[in-house]
């Protein structure tokens, strides 16, 4: 009897913190916690899905319990381990928020805590999705959670933190994982790919890294998908085997748009949909590649964001020089639109083409938009502090107005956003009210915030980081500064050109 296949990602989940990728500073710091035997009873695993959480909180129950562990490692070869592994020791216990998510789940829970452990030394509890409990169930955690008894350890993890209640954020040692490098991924994919015998182009690694966007769950994924019908996996076997459009139609794709030649959009249109390609994910794949253009021109040293071969990263250069960001912003905001426009079609081919149409009929320039808020903030002295309170409340006593977690919030948008952080490389920000006024040498900055989808990661990044509401935006301006007159474009050329016949 032929033994049934075992997808990559489940064999070849990682079994020590070692093998864990791309998380050191979490690893680094459970391995000395367990090391050093200074465990918590609460620990709270957040950040994008397939980034390891689940494997950090196997492992860690492992190493608890191994009955020979070596540094924080557990050893995988005890009857402890090996049983855990298989699922076998009742002392761990993995429970999926989503569909055990009412007080009724919680409060077995909570009277099985009162059991000691049946084999090893610690009961662990690992409730994945953990966002997804009811308010009841939260409530009847919440004791358990603060005083549980000392044979007992909870490990929750979540993809959504922002949605747990802070009564339960205070309660756990918290650990956010980040997403993966598409370097770190690709790396993962070879090694495999060379212990299951066989071949992955280093090009193909880094397009399914690059698709798998900091997830090393979706890459395995989709390098089993792709290995299925070929033991030799190439860049252009990954772009046909998930509908992706080859890079070759794209940059042709994004001239001819650039140009406003509709016939030729049409015609590569055409050629995408007789070989099968997915509309929607053509839609995804040009905004990507837009985006990769938009690097280029703002971004001092793009290499880093701009994820692709050096020869394609060369090509990127040329077509970068034909366009400018405005243009470019214009082009991804209406790409956007159609992206929501594509999902309810029920013509997704006419969709597309109309879209394509639209954005060779547009005008090259778009259109003057209402500069972001413009305010004058206090002297430093009478500055509020970012917990400022609103206009109508009672004074308070003046603080600095420099806005002191600047750098984290830049540290988040690296992560979310690296465009947006590139542009803001050595600016700094103030508050005043429930505003946050951003000062940037960067000319490229207040064009690019004026686009909704910029200011909108920028604002999430500050209330992530700050743990507010998210608050409204505006460009600093010293006392007394007057904002430069836009200049009229005849203006504009005569100083280019009497500039370059100095």
């Amino acid at each position: 009897m032929r033994s049934l296949y075992q997808v990559l990602y489940r064999k070849w989940r990682s079994q020590t913190f070692g093998e864990v990728s791309g998380q050191p500073h979490v690893t680094t710091t459970l391995r000395r916690a367990l090391a050093t035997g200074r465990l918590g009873h609460a620990y709270l695993f957040t950040g994008p899905r397939g980034t390891g959480k689940t494997s950090c909180a196997r492992i860690f129950a492992k190493s608890v319990n191994c009955l020979h562990p070596v540094d924080g490692e557990p050893c995988n070869e005890c009857e402890l381990c090996r049983g855990i592994d298989a699922g076998s020791v009742m002392d761990v216990i993995e429970i999926d928020a989503a569909s055990n998510n009412g007080v009724d789940n919680i409060r077995d829970l909570r009277e099985e805590t009162s059991f000691l452990p049946s084999q090893g030394k610690f009961r662990v509890y690992i409730i994945d999705e953990v966002h997804m409990l009811s308010s009841g169930a939260f409530n009847a955690l919440l004791k358990t959670l603060e005083e549980p008894p000392p044979y007992v350890i909870f490990i929750l993890a979540t993809t959504e933190v922002h949605k747990l209640p802070a009564t339960v954020l205070s309660r756990c040692q918290r650990f956010d994982f980040h997403r993966i490098s598409a370097e770190e991924i690709a790396k993962r994919l070879l090694f495999i790919a060379g212990q299951e015998q066989f071949t992955l182009e280093a090009d193909a690694a880094m397009l399914l890294a690059r698709v798998a966007d900091g997830a090393m769950r979706d890459a395995l994924s989709l390098l089993d998908r792709c290995r299925v019908d070929a033991e030799e996996v190439t860049a252009a076997h990954v772009a046909r085997c998930i509908g992706m459009a080859d890079r070759h139609y794209l940059f042709e794709l994004t001239d001819a748009l650039l140009a406003g030649e509709i016939p030729l959009c049409l015609e590569l249109l055409h050629q995408l949909y007789q070989d099968a390609c997915d509309m929607e994910r053509l839609c995804e794949d040009l905004l990507f590649h837009l985006r990769n253009l938009l690097v280029l021109l703002v971004v001092r040293q793009p290499r880093d964001l701009v994820i692709c071969t050096e020869d394609d990263f060369v090509l990127y250069r040329r077509q970068a020089d034909k366009t400018s960001a405005a243009r470019l912003l214009q082009l991804m905001e209406r790409l956007e639109a159609a992206n929501a426009n594509l999902r309810r079609s029920t013509d997704k081919r006419m969709e597309m083409e109309i879209t394509l149409i639209k954005l060779c009929t547009s005008n090259a320039q778009p259109k003057a938009e209402a500069p972001p808020a413009q305010i004058t903030p206090p002297k430093k002295a009478d500055a509020p502090n970012l917990q400022a309170a609103q206009p109508t409340s009672p004074p308070q006593e003046p603080q600095a107005g420099e806005f002191a977690r600047w750098g984290e919030v830049l540290s988040e948008l690296q992560n979310t956003n690296p465009p947006l952080a590139g542009i803001l490389v050595g600016s700094t920000a103030f508050t005043r009210d429930d505003f946050v006024l951003i000062k940037s040498e960067n000319p490229a900055f207040p064009m690019f915030i004026k686009q909704g989808m910029q200011a909108a990661s920028l604002k999430e990044a500050i209330a992530r980081v700050t743990g507010g509401e998210r608050p409204r935006l505006g460009l600093f301006r010293a006392e007394g500064e007057e904002a430069a007159a836009p200049k009229d474009p005849l203006a504009r050329l005569a100083e280019r050109a009497e500039m370059l016949s100095k």
